[in-house]
C-alpha cells in the first residue's frame, strides 16, 4: 500500500514538473494571448457590483476609466479603474475609494481596491449607470 502510494505521488510530481518546462517567452507568449480588449466591460462590472456590494442603490460619485493595458504578473493585462462611494449600513457614506478591475480573455477576472498610486493616472469619465444600480 505504501509503495502504491509513493509511487502515485512520483507519478503526478513528474507531470506537474512537465508544466514548468516551459520557457519563460512561451508563458508570456500564453499570457499576452489572454489580452483580448473586454468589449463589455461596464455591463460586466455592473453585474458584479450588484451582487458584491451589500447595497448596491444610492451609489455617489461614481467614475470610470477605459480599460488600459497594464502591467499585471508575467505581461500586462487590460485594467479598468473603477471609484466609487457606496451606501454602508445604516444608509451613511464613508467616501469614494478606488478600485482596479483586471481582464483576463476579455472577461472580469479579479475585482480589488487599488493600492497606493495604481490608478492616479487613470482619467475617469462619469459612471451613471452605477449611480443608478437597483437591487
Amino acid at each position: 500500500m505504501r509503495w502504491s502510494v509513493l509511487t502515485i505521488a512520483l507519478a503526478l510530481g513528474a507531470c506537474a514538473s512537465g508544466l514548468d518546462e516551459r520557457s519563460t517567452e512561451e508563458r508570456k507568449a500564453d499570457w499576452a494571448a489572454q489580452n483580448v480588449y473586454p468589449a463589455n466591460y461596464r455591463a460586466e462590472l455592473l453585474a458584479y457590483l450588484r451582487t458584491y456590494l451589500n447595497d448596491p442603490t444610492g451609489v455617489r460619485e461614481a467614475g470610470i476609466a477605459e480599460p488600459a493595458l497594464r502591467p499585471a504578473g508575467l505581461g500586462e493585462r487590460y485594467i479598468v479603474c473603477v471609484r466609487f462611494n457606496p451606501k454602508r449600513e445604516g444608509g451613511r457614506y464613508a467616501g469614494a475609494k478606488e478600485h482596479l478591475v483586471i481582464y483576463v480573455g476579455g472577461k472580469l477576472d479579479r475585482y480589488v481596491e487599488a493600492a497606493g498610486e495604481s490608478c492616479k493616472a487613470a482619467t475617469y469619465a462619469a459612471f451613471p449607470e452605477l449611480e443608478r444600480l437597483t437591487r
